[in-house]
């Protein structure tokens, strides 16, 4: 009995001894993103580009040894899908961080989750509310809006521009950045004489850019990451409306540019470098890993062009990566602070400097200002 005994508890210890170590084969993280619905070009190369790179870290032997499970949640960018999924990956998946949601107003609706989970979430939307005020578990990879609205206005004082119409959407993205546009004119002689908000959805924005060239507007800014923005353009060049146009960083796929058509010749945007990546410097510190992400994009994704939104998610998920390297656990707390003190990482939205009061870690340089010509970004 007493070797039966022994057996037995051998059996218990070495099932116990094992246990964690399955537990811990896999490092479990969530996505959510809009692959399908109004922010498709947003979710779905975000999602191809993190699937791309999740095959190949854990074909390089993964992170720390261990293999990343990626799974991933399709919000159609419902905020109210974005929550119960958020709920599902936190309580019942136990990931180890959430990367998205694609949009801003998803982001707001499940950034308190993160922090009562204590769940890392890197966002890839772009309203800067998102990390200011700053929350402990709480990051995001697009460029502050802020500074993209102080690229164009800095553009506006080179070209002599004073007198502005605003159109932006109403979505959070659109709020987000109509807000800081009517806080920033004042600092930088802009003064805003007709503003307006769309429909996320509208076909047709004919009546909101008549409104604008009744003012007398010397340019326009349009704030949105729809496909309203090719509408947008087109409206306002099909009324006669020719002042200068100017867009948000959420132009940043030319897909736009394609269904705009001729109307979106001369059309000006801030913008991180991968759309223009081969017009960079050869010694530029961003030059390789673009160009190499570009490749790697196309390939995996059988020609398809890449655009910034994707490499919002490959940002996210290498801050992830050496943040877990540099804490050398994936101890979220550990990994947390790790992330806090990530310096110079080489991105494609800029090279990211965190730090506990900055959880985007990117300044105005990593804006470039682009113009469409022939169909075509370029470097203004």
């Amino acid at each position: 009995m007493r070797r039966v005994g022994t057996v037995i508890l051998g059996l218990l210890l070495a099932a116990a001894m094992a246990f964690p170590a399955a537990a811990a084969e896999t490092i479990k993280i969530g996505a959510i993103l809009s692959v399908t619905g109004p922010a498709s070009f947003l979710g779905a190369p975000e999602a191809k580009t993190l699937e791309m790179q999740v095959a190949d870290v854990n074909r390089k032997g993964g992170i720390l040894g261990r293999k990343v499970e990626l799974i991933v949640k399709d919000s159609g960018a419902s905020p109210e899908k974005a929550f119960s999924f958020a709920k599902q990956l936190i309580e019942e998946e136990k990931v180890f961080a959430i990367i998205g949601p694609s949009t801003s107003g998803e982001t707001m609706k499940i950034k308190g989750l993160a922090e009562e989970g204590k769940t890392i979430l890197m966002s890839c939307a772009a309203a800067e509310v998102i990390v200011n005020p700053v929350a402990k578990y709480v990051f995001k990879t697009p460029q502050k809006d802020s500074d993209a609205v102080i690229m164009i206005f800095q553009q506006m004082k080179k070209m002599k521009i004073s007198k502005i119409g605003v159109v932006s959407s109403n979505t959070g993205f659109g709020g987000a950045g109509k807000a800081q546009i009517e806080a920033l004119a004042p600092k930088h002689g802009i003064t805003i004489v007709a503003n307006e908000v769309y429909d996320k959805a509208a076909s047709d924005l004919t009546a909101e850019v008549t409104k604008l060239k009744a003012a007398n507007v010397e340019a326009v800014i349009n704030w949105s990451i729809e496909p309203a923005q090719a509408i947008v353009i087109k409206n306002a060049r099909q009324i006669g409306l020719k002042v200068p146009i100017f867009q948000s960083h959420g132009f940043g796929n030319i897909k736009y540019v394609d269904a705009a058509g001729e109307a979106a010749e001369g059309v000006m945007f801030p913008a991180g470098r991968l759309l223009v990546a081969d017009q960079l410097p050869k010694d530029h510190p961003q030059r390789a890993l673009l160009l190499q992400y570009k490749k790697d994009y196309q390939s995996y994704c059988q020609g398809e062009e890449c655009s910034t939104f994707g490499g919002h998610a490959f940002d996210a998920f290498i801050i992830l990566q050496k943040a877990i390297e540099k804490a050398g656990s994936t101890d979220k707390e550990k990994v947390r602070t790790a992330i806090e003190n990530l310096k110079g990482v080489v991105g494609t939205a800029g090279i990211f400097n965190f730090s506990p009061t900055d959880h985007n870690g990117l300044d105005i340089d990593a804006f470039v200002m682009l113009v469409v010509r022939n169909g075509k970004f370029t470097i203004l």
